[in-house]
């Protein structure tokens, strides 16, 4: 399992220190959520803050653009040091295209679904696709509660991606903590984000480590 802790709940008056603290807890990569107040009802980062935790780490950045009109924006992300970019397949209507431009960048690309939005949305753009995001909660806001329909989401898109031989990987974002995690892991998820169970407690190195342990 791939721990991606969200900056989004970290303190971001102790920024380079929060994420530290998780890379020492065993995170594998860092999740950043990059919100409109169109798409989703809530205003968050940009590119100068992707670039900000690009000079505190060197892990890969993945970036959620949960914006509209993300095509236009993906190069300044790209630019700012994304390593990996997720899409929302009902904020785009050229997905395949953008999917494509993101990999001659070398960027690994994957689709985001809210947790209405079916999988058959991705029925012919899976294979194209590096990873597949599964919305635990509806997206705009950090702590909320997981969706219980979730896990059988990711089962069944799990089941999808053997059955077609398809080479994504399936990441989950949304009320995940160590009551869930082992539950989602078992389902089929490949990265888990965790925001507020990494960097709520105020130890985000210890918080790290505990979820990866009940992962397990």
């Amino acid at each position: 399992m791939i721990l991606a802790p969200s900056i989004l709940a970290a303190d971001f008056g102790r920024l380079a220190e929060e994420i530290a603290g998780a890379e020492r807890g065993g995170a594998s990569l860092f999740h950043l959520d990059v919100m409109d107040g169109h798409f989703v009802p809530n205003i968050t980062i940009g590119p100068p803050v992707i670039k900000a935790v690009r000079r505190a780490t060197r892990l890969p950045l993945d970036v959620h653009l949960m914006i509209e009109n993300a095509d236009r924006y993906v190069d300044a992300f790209a630019d700012a040091g994304a390593d990996w970019v997720s899409l929302h397949v009902e904020a785009l209507p050229h997905l395949q295209r953008t999917v494509a431009h993101l990999h001659q960048r070398g960027l690994k690309a994957g689709a985001a679904l809210n947790p209405s939005t079916p999988l058959v949305s991705l029925e012919e753009i899976l294979p194209e696709l590096d990873y597949v995001l599964v919305m635990s909660v509806n997206p705009g806001f950090g702590g909320q509660a997981f969706l219980p329909a979730s896990l059988d989401k990711v089962r069944r898109l799990r089941e999808t991606i053997r059955g077609r031989a398809a080479p994504a990987q399936i990441e989950v974002d949304g009320g995940v903590d160590a009551g869930n995690v082992k539950a989602l892991v078992q389902a089929g998820v490949d990265v888990i984000v965790a925001g507020t169970a990494v960097f709520g407690a105020g130890d985000p190195q210890t918080a790290a480590r505990r979820l990866l342990e009940a992962a397990r």
